[in-house]
């Protein structure tokens, strides 16, 4: 199973902002540059994010996005369920594209079903909380990019 990078770059993102410091709101630009990703891609992300309810936008000159939900009120496994454009493993997992000629016959596809129900059952585990549970550490290795103003 491989995530597509829209998956990928929403849940750093939802980690970057429970790693956050909670007293402050978090930017586009900031996580692009800590993560080296296009701000142009993490604002559709952002996007998405903040109409699946898993964070919120403020708007304004000091505007800019926190979690909308508690880390552990937040699951692994919606996330990506919500997030990935489809799950089809194999040409067969789409019956609308389907030309496999052996599908009639063949049990990969229920093999392969098991192990994707395997596979978010196990993200289903795992809340944000769970993966951020040493918040300082994660606040020293997200590097938190912030221009001072240039003194003359």
């Amino acid at each position: 199973m491989r995530l597509t990078y829209h998956t990928d770059y929403a849940l750093r993102v939802l980690l970057y902002l429970a790693a956050y410091p909670d007293t402050q709101l978090a930017n586009i630009q900031d996580i692009a540059d800590t993560y080296a990703i296009s701000s142009n891609h993490l604002m559709k992300i952002v996007h998405k994010l903040g109409k699946l309810g898993y964070i919120e936008t403020i708007r304004g000159r000091n505007g800019g996005m926190r979690l909308a939900r508690k880390p552990a009120d937040i699951r692994i496994g919606e996330v990506v369920r919500q997030t990935e454009e489809d799950f089809f493993l194999v040409e067969c997992f789409d019956s609308e594209h389907n030309c496999c000629v052996i599908t009639p016959v063949c049990n990969l596809r229920t093999a392969l079903q098991e192990a994707l129900a395997a596979f978010l059952s196990v993200l289903d585990k795992y809340t944000l909380a769970d993966l951020t549970s040493n918040k300082a550490l994660y606040q020293q290795l997200i590097t938190i990019t912030r221009k001072e103003p240039q003194s003359l």
